[in-house]
């Protein structure tokens, strides 16, 4: 696995980009995917590594939910950087369908392809029906990844069935993950692992520990290689920045409460203007967030970094405004991880 750095000369981390093509109030999902691809070409001229999308269902606030078909759209619009899975639900999907799609993409964009399996359904209940699966379909995640690995790697003589376009492709697979199950399955698997700390940042450190303490060598993998997930709202000021933010906690806000929806615009001083324990539950699951100036996302980024220890940053930001949002991936481009943090 190649890691190229971010700043020539610099102690970096990898830098990467999560985009869950946010389809924001009064507009829709094409142009929720013209906007992917617009900062698909930007991060990959500023020098990201890898670009991610991920699969939702049901969720109008989302436009990824075909992801294979969203990232050769994506693979189109760019030349160099990594495109993949971050990720997709495999309890939801046959191992050789996800082994077809990823094999296809592989076949199109050559070297450039990850497949991050995640284990939860990523949607409701009703919704899981319509996808003729059930909340036990996750039961059979470890041996669906194996199932998935065979039909990626090189052929056997006596195998029967295989992925075409996929087989032989030995599309990279990640594990990813909220809580300690997936840390530990890619820890056994000798896999790469990302935590989703974008969102659920409770079991963050303790899912390092596990993946990094139980890590078995692999033909993937020869020691432990840990992504983790990191919001990013970066401005010229600390104030344009907690109203960049406010869209996502808004959306947060009303996804709890079970109305999920598009993205909403942004708000100065949300915390005049809603409900004080709605707030707290999202700015919770958003904890992990650097936001401000560039000077205290850098601060933020690199503090990040010092306490896990992870091997790359994928920065994902949900943004009303599409040049806000290129804007703060912009921003946070600039870190650089040598420098120590002042005061």
């Amino acid at each position: 696995m190649s890691h190229k750095e971010v700043v020539t000369g610099a102690v970096v981390a990898v830098l990467s980009v999560l985009d869950l093509a946010p389809i924001t109030e009064g507009s829709n999902a094409r142009e929720s995917l013209l906007n992917s691809a617009d900062l698909a070409r930007h991060v990959e001229a500023w020098g990201y590594h890898r670009y991610w999308m991920a699969e939702h269902h049901n969720m109008t606030g989302i436009a990824s939910a075909a992801t294979a078909v969203a990232l050769a759209y994506i693979g189109s619009q760019t030349k160099t950087i990594r495109i993949g899975a971050g990720g997709i639900m495999l309890p939801n999907h046959a191992p050789l369908i996800a082994a077809e799609q990823f094999g296809t993409l592989a076949a199109l964009f050559p070297n450039r392809v990850d497949l991050g399996l995640g284990r939860a359904p990523g949607t409701d209940g009703a919704t899981l029906r319509a996808l003729r699966r059930t909340y036990d379909s996750a039961d059979s995640f470890p041996a669906d990844v194996q199932e998935l690995l065979g039909y990626l790697a090189d052929p056997k003589p006596d195998q029967k069935i295989k992925a075409v376009p996929g087989s032989g492709s030995n599309v990279p697979v990640w594990l990813l993950g909220s809580s300690l199950f997936g840390a530990q399955l890619a820890a056994q698997l000798g896999l790469p692992y990302a935590f989703a700390s974008h969102f659920a940042p409770d079991y963050l450190h303790l899912a390092i520990e596990a993946y990094t303490n139980n890590f078995k060598p692999s033909q993937y993998l020869d020691k432990p290689y840990i992504a983790a997930a990191l919001n990013v709202f970066a401005a010229d000021t600390e104030q344009a920045a907690k109203r960049l933010k406010s869209s996502m906690q808004l959306q947060f806000m009303a996804l709890r409460q079970g109305n999920p929806g598009p993205l909403p615009a942004p708000l100065d001083n949300i915390e005049d203007k809603v409900d004080p324990m709605a707030l707290a539950a999202a700015n919770h699951a958003l904890k992990y967030s650097a936001t401000g100036s560039a000077e205290q996302v850098h601060h933020y980024m690199r503090d990040f970094k010092k306490a896990t220890g992870v091997n790359e940053l994928i920065l994902t930001c949900h943004a009303y405004d599409h040049k806000a949002r290129l804007q703060s991936f912009e921003i946070a481009k600039d870190c650089r991880f040598d420098e120590p943090n002042k005061g």
